[in-house]
């Protein structure tokens, strides 16, 4: 059994890797792609694997892009971290799901199905990718509820309300939570700001901050403004006077 893993997450894309071969002895990882674009190029130009394992939100678009570009006739099993609300729009002719964090049970009952269907498969759900498409654009537009990270040897979810803010230090994204717990969710700031939603305000290049982690701000430098938390830490964040009135706008709502 060949087998492509597309997601951009590459130590999950690793872990991943390792478990269905763990349950599988005889599966071959054809490839790990990372992007939408590295993945249309893959299938487009190499031979067909007999099933893909795919995330949905990938760094640059939905993997149903992907499919839809490669119209390729393979069963696919998506990985996500989407909430229960979404669901549904996964259950579609020959295709299964399973939720990240996701455990050793649920890959070989993914697995099986996979095994099951694939008598029956026709390979023809452009559409129905359309669909998907569709729906999870839709879908897209809301905040996700939790983040992924990584902690030891495990994947875990952070809920965002546990999350005080977001900081880029040394290149590398660090989550603080209210507990003063420090997280790395391995994604870019950019990304991260657009799954958080209105909760949170990018304050400048190197701080994501949430509402609720803010008690007041003062005036600063510059006609800066600078941000008193509730959370204790050894930096000063400020926000630049261009964006003030954004962010004090964004202050003033309630989310």
């Amino acid at each position: 059994m060949n087998i492509v893993i597309i997601e951009d997450e590459r130590l999950l894309a690793a872990e991943l890797a390792q478990s269905v071969c763990e349950l599988e002895p005889g599966a071959v990882i054809s490839a790990q792609l990372h992007s939408v674009r590295e993945s249309i190029a893959y299938l487009k130009s190499n031979d067909l694997p007999d099933l893909v394992f795919s995330d949905v939100q990938l760094g640059d678009g939905l993997s149903f892009e992907i499919f839809v570009a490669a119209n390729i006739p393979v069963p696919i099993i998506f990985c996500t971290a989407y909430d229960e609300y979404a669901l549904d729009a996964f259950r579609v002719s020959g295709i299964d799901y399973i939720l990240k964090p996701f455990t050793q049970s649920t890959l070989k009952a993914a697995l099986q199905k996979y095994k099951n269907l694939k008598r029956s498969f026709t390979g023809d759900v452009s559409a129905e990718y359309e669909k998907l498409m569709s729906a999870l654009s839709n879908q897209s537009a809301k905040p996700a509820s939790s983040i992924l990270v990584y902690y030891k040897d495990k994947i875990i979810p952070i809920l965002l309300d546990e999350i005080a803010f977001f900081y880029v230090k040394n290149e590398e994204t660090h989550l603080q939570t209210f507990s003063g717990k420090t997280y790395y969710p391995n994604k870019k700031l950019e990304e991260l700001e657009a799954r958080a939603g209105n909760s949170f305000f990018r304050a400048n290049r190197q701080f994501l901050v949430n509402r609720k982690a803010i008690i007041d701000v003062s005036s600063f430098f510059s006609r800066k403004l600078s941000l008193n938390l509730n959370v204790p830490f050894p930096e000063r964040i400020t926000v630049s006077k261009e964006k003030a009135p954004a962010f004090l706008d964004w202050l003033a709502k309630a989310y």
